[in-house]
């Protein structure tokens, strides 16, 4: 087991230090190709957005298509893995039928799919900077029942665990069009809470590391691997994210990241019950989302706004609380639920 934790730490420092270095020229090429944010000035029910625009126009024309790092580093690393297993170093490559296939297929695929709304946002063609909430949405329900159906067709997987409470509870058809909805949500809660510097990536890498113990506790080490190299971009990311930010994520691969973690998580729920460390470790993003969700309710209901503005971390913002303070007090509550989530999973293994 140390062996393995050796190579895994191995894998995280080498991928670290490559994105670390290789994103001031990242910048720099974004900067000189004009792939700069552009400020959406439209609300997803339609009207101006003119506390979030004026809260936000200083980041305008910030280079985004950050993400793209992340598909550089993770080719390399694949590939390093291939050449170790060449010559006998390692015994297996990053790429494991049992462990990752999923895992990466989505990873690349989706990050793909989304590089149209990263043009457009970068170009402005459309009213909305990006594809429009319509097109979104219609990509979304796509891919989240692909997922879903991926799971129950492909790997036969029809049952949720409900540990400590219950073993195995088969879902049959009902449990594509569960995961369906939980993709939707998982996607929608960590792109809608992707909006200030910083924020987002450092939640993901809490959510992420704890995962990657579950998955080293259940000796898939190989998985384990493919998450600390993720853990170990976002963290390089994260360097030249944080307010600020010299870089955004970008959309295409932001949404690729949030369809990893789903499918990560169903992978995890082959093996035990996460619903309980679930819904601990995701807390902020429900409340956020859910902050989003009635304001949305409360406007087409009373056709008035509930909050000045949402989510609940731009409303923050909006009451002059400093951005990084928000961020910093933002990622000490994860680490305090990721630590009450760690609790809960390892007494679910020993009960």
């Amino acid at each position: 087991m140390l062996v393995k934790l050796n190579q895994i730490i191995v894998y995280a420092l080498f991928a670290f230090f490559l994105a670390w270095a290789l994103y001031p020229l990242y910048i720099r090429f974004l900067s000189y190709i004009k792939a700069g944010k552009q400020i959406r000035e439209d609300s997803v029910t339609g009207e101006k957005s003119a506390i979030f625009s004026q809260m936000h126009k200083h980041k305008s024309w910030t280079p985004t298509m950050g993400g793209w790092l992340f598909l550089l580093v993770m080719w390399i690393m694949i590939g390093v893995s291939y050449i170790l297993q060449h010559y006998g170093i390692i015994n297996n490559t990053l790429v494991s039928r049992q462990e990752t296939y999923v895992l990466l297929f989505w990873f690349f695929s989706l990050g793909l799919l989304w590089l149209l709304d990263d043009i457009f946002n970068i170009r402005g063609k459309w009213a909305i900077k990006g594809l429009s909430a319509k097109a979104k949405i219609i990509w979304m329900v796509l891919v989240s029942w692909l997922i879903s159906r991926w799971f129950y067709d492909k790997l036969g997987v029809d049952y949720v665990n409900f540990r400590p409470f219950a073993g195995q509870i088969h879902l049959w058809l009902l449990y594509p069009i569960l995961t369906f909805f939980v993709t939707i949500s998982i996607v929608n809660a960590i792109n809608i809470t992707d909006g200030l510097d910083g924020l987002a990536g450092g939640l993901m890498t809490i959510i992420l590391f704890v995962l990657g113990i579950v998955t080293f506790g259940y000796q898939t080490y190989i998985a384990t691997t493919v998450i600390a190299i993720l853990i170990a971009v976002l963290v390089a990311f994260m360097f030249y994210n944080i307010n600020p930010a010299k870089i955004f994520m970008g959309d295409s691969w932001a949404f690729a990241l949030w369809w990893f973690l789903a499918s990560l998580l169903y992978i995890i729920n082959m093996r035990m019950g996460i619903l309980i460390p679930f819904v601990i470790i995701f807390l902020l993003f429900i409340i956020d989302v859910g902050s989003s969700l009635l304001q949305i309710i409360w406007k087409k209901r009373f056709h008035k706004k509930l909050f000045a503005v949402s989510p609940l971390h731009h409303l923050f913002e909006h009451k002059w609380i400093p951005e990084p303070t928000i961020v910093m007090k933002a990622w000490m509550l994860q680490g305090i639920l990721a630590a009450i989530a760690i609790i809960a999973i390892f007494y679910q293994i020993s009960g």
